[in-house]
């Protein structure tokens, strides 16, 4: 069997994008995804790096749902935010979302995101039942 026929697409109500991408893969017990701040329309959504944090952890809660998996199911996030300052929000926000024992992370400063009004990105591998 293929590595093509083993990876799975996670069916989500996330906003369908045009690129050619899919929001979360699932493959060999591992589901992988990169979630943003983006609303029902694609837009993404107003009210600065808390309401963009929320967002994105929201999509990610129902991402993870439509796997059938929680936010407990997370084994890393990597974190990425266009200014510094933006990490002491994100991290108050994030630990709303996660309790003990937390995942892995890593935060990275970047010069921009794919949209030029996101803040923050999230990339995430979480556990999941095959």
């Amino acid at each position: 069997m293929s590595l093509q026929d083993k990876k799975q697409a996670v069916k989500t109500s996330l906003f369908a994008s045009k690129a050619p991408l899919e929001w979360a893969i699932t493959h060999n017990g591992t589901l992988y995804t990169a979630q943003i701040p983006i609303d029902q329309n694609g837009v993404v959504v107003d009210g600065g790096i808390d309401a963009q944090t929320r967002k994105t952890l929201d999509n990610l809660v129902h991402t993870l749902e439509c796997a059938g998996e929680s936010m407990d199911s997370v084994l890393q996030v990597l974190i990425y935010v266009t200014d510094r300052e933006y990490l002491a929000t994100v991290n108050k926000v994030y630990a709303e979302y996660f309790n003990a024992p937390y995942p892995n992370r890593a935060a990275m400063v970047v010069a921009g995101l794919a949209r030029e009004e996101m803040l923050v990105e999230l990339v995430v591998y979480a556990a999941v039942k095959e």
